[in-house]
């Protein structure tokens, strides 16, 4: 006889997460519960999945995926990263490692106000960065990794490969742009560049919103303060290479922290760095492709996309099984 289990997932919407200086983190959850230590051993409660967003995003682009990954009970995070979305809009650190900091360190008080005491951090493109940068920093509160189109692992090209792979017009653009933050022609210009310019986010999103809900909430949260589209900005070097490439630390990150990337077929960033990863760390995950996806792989095949999270949490050391590692 077959059992039917059918899971209610119970959904928080936390709002500004206090932290330090005022600052807060919009957060939302799914089957909140607080896993501390004596927690997760008596009650075999599942390690908390954080969701972190990419560059100019916010917590509202995982809708696809939010009551999916939620399905199984296990504790489900979304948060806005510190200067995006809904999140405070502090005054951006100037120096490349003093902003990557900064988003570091907001995410540790996030994560101590709440009460979590592991987690598996899923990061999208800055998202990614940011998540291998906290594991750098705080090796025992990241379980696994799960790295999507992540932005800022490879070095820039030398320049003489530079010149033969972007096109004239966009380093003339990128000159003439250079002393401006990446979306200050979008405030400029308004809500209609954005729709006229990714009239793709509306197809991605179609099964959820039949008019412009994602091209005007993606407009309206960039419109504000560029806090952390300033702190973005510091971070890199011209044409968006990070100054500070994460492959060189990739090294140093615990071995004992999983990590797995998940890419796009059709994606126009660099899909290298997975090969890369695995071939540094003989521990790593097998790297996914998702066949047919660009970078926004989570909205482009958004059924595909959650079967291989929730694959890949299927291997988290939850509850008992926690306890027996840390006690090993």
């Amino acid at each position: 006889m077959c059992c039917l289990v059918i899971y209610i997932t119970k959904i928080v919407l936390l709002g500004h997460v206090p932290i330090s200086n005022g600052n807060y983190i919009w957060t939302l959850a799914f089957n909140e519960n607080p896993l501390s230590a004596q927690a997760c051993s008596n009650e075999g409660l599942q390690v908390p999945l954080v969701l972190l967003h990419g560059f100019g995003g916010g917590l509202g682009l995982w809708v696809k995926n939010l009551t999916a990954l939620a399905q199984t009970g296990r504790p489900v995070y979304a948060l806005d990263l510190l200067g995006f979305g809904r999140s405070s809009r502090p005054v951006a650190c100037v120096q490349a490692q003093e902003a990557e900091e900064q988003f570091v360190q907001s995410l540790e008080e996030w994560r101590e106000v709440l009460g979590l005491e592991a987690m598996i951090m899923l990061g999208h493109n800055l998202g990614g960065y940011v998540s291998a940068a906290y594991a750098l920093k705080y090796p025992d509160r990241v379980q696994q990794l799960v790295l999507v189109e992540p932005w800022g692992f490879t070095e820039r090209p030398d320049e003489e490969d530079l010149q033969c792979r972007i096109p004239l017009w966009i380093k003339a653009l990128g000159s003439a742009m250079n002393p401006f933050n990446p979306l200050a022609l979008l405030r400029l210009a308004g809500p209609l560049l954005l729709q006229a310019l990714r009239s793709d986010f509306k197809q991605k999103y179609s099964s959820v919103f039949k008019d412009d809900t994602v091209p005007d909430y993606l407009y309206h949260l960039n419109v504000q303060t560029p806090s952390g589209e300033t702190a973005f900005k510091n971070m890199t070097i011209p044409y968006g290479w990070a100054q500070r490439p994460m492959m060189q630390r990739m090294e140093m990150i615990d071995p004992s922290i999983r990590i797995s990337v998940i890419c796009g077929s059709r994606s126009c960033i660099d899909g290298q760095s997975g090969q890369a990863i695995q071939e540094m760390r003989s521990n790593s995950q097998t790297d996914l492709v998702i066949t047919g996806a660009g970078h926004y792989v989570f909205a482009d095949q958004s059924e595909d996309f959650n079967r291989a999270v929730l694959k890949i949490c299927s291997n988290a050391r939850d509850g008992e099984k926690a306890e027996q590692d840390r006690k090993e």
